[in-house]
């Protein structure tokens, strides 16, 4: 078994069972973006689980799996170690192919709440690692279609180009292959960490809407 196929089976069964993973040892351990990218496309291989998408958080990318995709208002469980930051999630109209750089033309546009969390006991300090990780992927929680122009997108009161938020998730998904019509893209981080009152972090969209979730 290879080194990534062992790092795949360790954060895979953490995955299924909601146990938390100790740090990788280091023979076992990816070495860098590129490997950890590899190690979490076999994670998913591993559970038999196809991506929807790809996320993009604090610069590195990310799978983005249906299961942890949920509308506004619900219970994003089980998390361990969350983090809510403002996000936003576009759904390709037509295939991004890996040998074109035009901005990808959407079917449509989500305000959305990302909820990072991470499998380990500690958080890895190793950028392999974190990507392997699924790039801490938790849940994506997002509101309705927004029939909106995108550059009337807001932020609590401040501007949300949401096309150019977007437009390096898609150069990163073309550098990975491409990705079929219809899967998301996803730019998290787009705030600083919110804060819960009574469990519940929201997030003022402007004309987009309020979105919030509930953290258990």
């Amino acid at each position: 078994m290879t080194r990534a196929a062992r790092a795949a089976s360790w954060i895979a069964e953490a995955l299924s069972t909601g146990r938390p993973l100790a740090a990788l040892p280091p023979e076992m351990a990816p070495r860098g973006r590129a490997e950890g990218e590899r190690v979490a496309l076999a994670v998913l291989d591993e559970l038999g689980i196809a991506p929807c998408g790809l996320r993009l958080l604090h610069g590195a990318v990310g799978p983005m799996i249906e299961a942890r995709l949920l509308p506004d208002g619900a219970t994003a469980a089980p998390l361990r170690h969350p983090v809510a930051t403002a996000a936003l999630v576009g759904v390709l109209a037509e295939s991004l192919r890996p040998d074109e750089d035009e901005r990808p033309r959407l079917a449509a546009l989500h305000a959305a709440i990302d909820i990072a969390d991470h499998r380990f006991t500690h958080p890895p300090e190793a950028r392999g690692a974190r990507v392997a990780d699924l790039n801490g992927l938790g849940f994506v929680i997002a509101g309705p279609p927004v029939d909106i122009p995108p550059g009337e997108f807001t932020l609590h009161g401040k501007p949300l180009p949401a096309r150019d938020i977007l437009a390096p998730v898609a150069a990163e998904a073309r550098r990975l292959g491409g990705l079929p019509a219809g899967a998301l893209l996803i730019a998290a981080g787009l705030s600083d960490p919110l804060s819960a009152e009574d469990g519940v972090v929201t997030v003022d969209f402007g004309a987009a809407g309020r979105i919030s979730a509930r953290i258990s």
